[in-house]
């Protein structure tokens, strides 16, 4: 989250709004109605007025809601999705482990090459080549969701299992290395890895939230080429 200092925001932008919460950790919060011409959002910016001491840093500064505004940039860069972690990492290993997809006795994907993908906070997701996959069995689904750290994800069902598998067909130039390959829902089909079938962790469910405020994927696509 971004806090910026009041003397840095136009002048007349900040409309209080006469609601006020309390941070656990910041203390009392006063919300803005944010003015844009004629355009106005109610409790779409705040400030903590009685930061502890720890906090101190934010005095006089205030944020705002990220799904208010129209766009927020970085530099001359629009941020899509929504602000990327500096700690947040994805790392891509390749591995001769034995990876194989099962749909009702129905073998989807059987490999000795996938890619092992570790990204912050999940459970490892493996990927496959096209060539190991049958993709006869695979139906591409409506919808598409987005990742900052990955870029934009098409999906496929398989039989009656939905969007059970995705790929990020042209991913971006961090994780290049997964374009075009396919992972697999544990929960939605039988992924075996060494003869030990895989089960989605335990707060592993990604909620999706689609494009992001109206971008297309054509323009999420040029972003991640930058």
């Amino acid at each position: 989250m971004a806090y910026f200092p009041l003397a840095a925001v136009d002048d007349g932008t900040l409309q209080p709004g006469g609601h006020t919460t309390r941070h656990a950790d910041l203390g009392p919060t006063s919300w803005f109605t944010v003015q844009a011409g004629e355009h106005s959002k109610p409790r779409a910016a705040w400030q903590h007025t009685g930061l502890p001491d720890y906090a101190s840093e934010l005095k006089g500064r205030v944020a705002f809601a990220w799904r208010a505004m129209e766009a927020f940039y970085e530099e001359d860069e629009r941020i899509v999705g929504h602000a990327a972690d500096p700690y947040h990492r994805v790392d891509i290993r390749q591995t001769s482990r034995h990876l194989t997809v099962r749909y009702q006795d129905q073998v989807i994907a059987d490999t000795r090459r996938p890619l092992a993908l570790y990204e912050s906070g999940f459970a490892p997701r493996w990927y496959v080549p096209r060539d190991d996959v049958d993709q006869a069995a695979l139906t591409a689904a409506d919808g598409q969701t987005f990742c900052p750290y990955k870029g934009l994800a098409s999906y496929y069902d398989i039989g009656g299992a939905r969007r059970a598998a995705w790929s990020y067909e042209d991913a971006w130039t961090g994780v290049r290395r997964v374009s075009g390959l396919i992972s697999f829902e544990p929960d939605k089909v039988e992924v075996d890895l060494d003869g030990s079938r895989l089960r989605l962790e335990p707060g592993q469910s990604v909620i999706p939230h689609g494009v992001d405020r109206e971008l297309t994927p054509d323009e999420i696509a040029s972003r991640g080429q930058a």
